[in-house]
């Protein structure tokens, strides 16, 4: 049985909380945070619980065995090279690290220590994006022309982030495990309207080989939450709206056939409109899939698509996309 510690019990850390104390092999041990609210709040949950303001405490009581760190991105590393210096694994918040320094010291650490690191890039868990993958490998959509996801919403303003930093590393682990490869450059064009110096609408796009495109559009002044990710291939084309409740994937039938003609130098195009299909896809909550794997990932070694590399590679485009942002949309080459 796996006692786990977690640092932050904001947001996301209520949502560990509870998966990792109904997941298969392990059990909350103890919870951090420097609020004292949100502690009284994790007592008022879980009354038995042992609680501290003190995250070395934490780290270094000998009844934890991994460490769950759901705290502000600045800082990650210190938190998680702690933890595995005193010989506990880790599941880290996403993004992973503020630099890919940061991210290759974890990494190389974890190594020489036989530990374990997991990024909590929760979207990868989801029924939704597991069948997208199994479609594209099964080259259901064909050759992939191009990837466009769409993340807008009002709020909420992150005080030590902008929003690339905030919102696309959801789309960007989704996009690196769906397409596979590594991009090989990007151009980031964005804006800030507070006098913050941090951008609160920004757009990606990654350029693949094969002449592959991938958008990205993220966005804190949107009146409307949008989550929309399209795939278009030579064979078919998908949609992906993590907002509906039933239908979240729609497969269309859809596609253009450009062909030339001897002694013509016209393209005749054509156009095909045939049906549209939902698949039905697994509705386990993802959270509890990604616990499952954290404790397997410990346990028994069994390799995880979120481990401390993808993490890192997921870092070193948020990296480039600042650069490109900070030099007017500038390619950057990864």
């Amino acid at each position: 049985m796996i006692r786990l510690g977690i640092i932050g019990y904001g947001y996301w850390g209520p949502n560990l909380a509870r998966n990792f104390n109904i997941a298969e092999g392990s059990k909350v041990g103890c919870i951090c945070d420097m609020n004292q609210k949100s502690l009284k709040k994790v007592l008022k949950t879980y009354p038995d619980m042992k609680v501290t303001s003190d995250s070395a405490e934490l780290i270094k009581d000998p009844d934890i065995d991994a460490v769950a760190i759901a705290t502000p991105v600045f800082t990650h590393h210190g938190l998680a090279k702690m933890a595995l210096e005193e010989g506990k694994s880790v599941l880290v918040e996403k993004p992973f690290t503020y630099t890919s320094a940061e991210a290759e010291e974890l990494i190389e650490l974890a190594e020489k220590k036989n530990l374990k690191i997991m990024v909590d890039h929760t979207f990868l868990y989801t029924g939704a994006v597991k069948r997208i993958k199994q479609f594209v490998d099964d080259k259901v959509l064909g050759d992939i022309y191009y990837y466009d996801s769409v993340r807008v919403n009002l709020g909420l303003f992150q005080h030590d982030v902008n929003v690339v930093w905030d919102l696309a590393p959801h789309d960007l682990s989704v996009m690196e495990y769906i397409l596979g490869g590594k991009p090989e450059a990007v151009i980031a064009t964005g804006a800030e309207h507070f006098n913050r110096g941090l951008e609160d609408l920004a757009y990606l796009t990654f350029y693949y080989k094969d002449n592959v495109i991938a958008h990205i559009n993220v966005n804190w002044l949107s009146p409307i939450k949008v989550r929309t990710t399209m795939i278009g291939g030579q064979k078919k084309m998908l949609v992906w709206n993590d907002l509906e409740p039933d239908e979240k994937i729609k497969i269309y039938d859809k596609g253009v056939q450009v062909k030339t003609k001897e002694g013509q130098y016209n393209l005749l195009v054509s156009y095909r409109s045939g049906d549209m299909w939902a698949p039905r896809i697994e509705q386990t909550e993802a959270l509890k899939l990604l616990a499952d794997s954290f404790n397997d990932y410990i346990n028994n070694g069994r390799e995880v698509i979120n481990n401390g590399a993808a993490g890192l590679r997921v870092v070193r485009m948020l990296e480039a996309s600042s650069e490109s942002l900070k030099n007017n949309g500038k390619m950057v080459y990864l």
